[in-house]
């Protein structure tokens, strides 16, 4: 749920709605279909897959989120649980500005931000340089072992002011 200020956040050129899960099966490889739920494991917290928009690799390939250089993006950032806090981070990118909890508690210049679970953020930022960048959960064995990793593509102009390509 989204509650927005009188008049509104201010406009922004992308919004993205992502929202991050933990999940625990009796299975411990992924089959197509409905996987059971394991009780024990999510007592004990250990978590077969810890993903983003439900599903391994909703954000990656055809489905990874994409972008213009110069443009700023808003990300509606959800951690549904039911136990892991998230954090939240974009592999060569600061979030100009966090919304903390989702509320109107601002800060600035953040690289990772922590989200609890249950909770959510709001996170905004200029991408100024073209590249493939990561979104993970810093907790990095959950990105690359669990699935909590997509990838954001922002094509452009090149600036070698802010980030200069050594050639071989």
């Amino acid at each position: 749920i989204l509650v927005e200020p009188s008049g509104g956040l201010k406009a922004v050129d992308k919004e993205f709605y992502i929202m991050q899960g933990d999940f625990y099966t009796k299975e411990s490889k992924a089959k197509p279909g409905l996987l059971e739920f394991d009780n024990d494991k999510a007592v004990n917290e250990s978590p077969d897959y810890v993903l983003f928009n439900g599903k391994k690799g909703a954000l990656l390939g055809k489905n990874k989120i994409e972008a213009k250089v110069g443009e700023t993006i808003r990300i509606f950032f959800g951690n549904g649980g039911p136990n892991l806090t998230s954090s939240f981070h974009i592999i060569g990118e600061i979030f100009d500005n966090v919304y903390l909890e989702g509320g109107t508690t601002l800060t600035h210049n953040v690289q990772t931000t922590l989200i609890p679970a249950g909770g959510a953020v709001i996170v905004e930022f200029k991408v100024e340089v073209p590249g493939e960048y990561v979104l993970v959960d810093h907790s990095l064995s959950r990105a690359f072992n669990k699935g909590a990793i997509g990838k954001l593509n922002v094509t452009g102009t090149e600036n070698s002011k802010i980030f200069k390509k050594i050639k071989k």
